[in-house]
């Protein structure tokens, strides 16, 4: 059975370069432009792993995370963002145990895929 992943990417760009590599990868792939449907498409369809961006509208990543640990899902979560682990917004990551923390300018798609294929390997069950 494939394995799942939400992305979680107001870029369009973006979203649509991780979609197309991870599903070239053997991934299921769901999409969310924004943190609202994130969060609803996280808790809908269970996905195994899930890259999110902190930037998002309508709700921003680091509430998304927040509250996908409230509902007691420990689904591996990546995070991708322009932002830099020094800014405050950071604080809470840690607590709500990312899986990893990528900042995007840093971070080569190859390099993205293969922190997926890393966490997924890894994840027990």
């Amino acid at each position: 059975m494939q394995k799942k992943i939400l992305i979680a990417e107001d870029e369009h760009s973006m979203r649509d370069i991780l979609k197309t590599t991870l599903t070239k990868a053997g991934f299921s792939v769901m999409l969310a432009k924004e943190g609202g449907e994130a969060l609803a498409v996280a808790r809908s369809e269970k996905p195994d792993l899930i890259i999110l961006d902190i930037l998002l509208p309508v709700m921003d990543g680091i509430t998304v995370l927040k509250k996908i640990r409230e509902y007691g899902m420990r689904v591996p979560v990546i995070i991708l963002t322009n932002l830099s682990s020094d800014d405050r917004i950071m604080e809470g990551v840690v607590r709500d145990e990312p899986s990893y923390y990528l900042i995007k300018s840093d971070s080569s798609i190859e390099d993205i895929v293969a922190k997926v294929k890393m966490t997924m390997e890894t994840q027990v069950g």
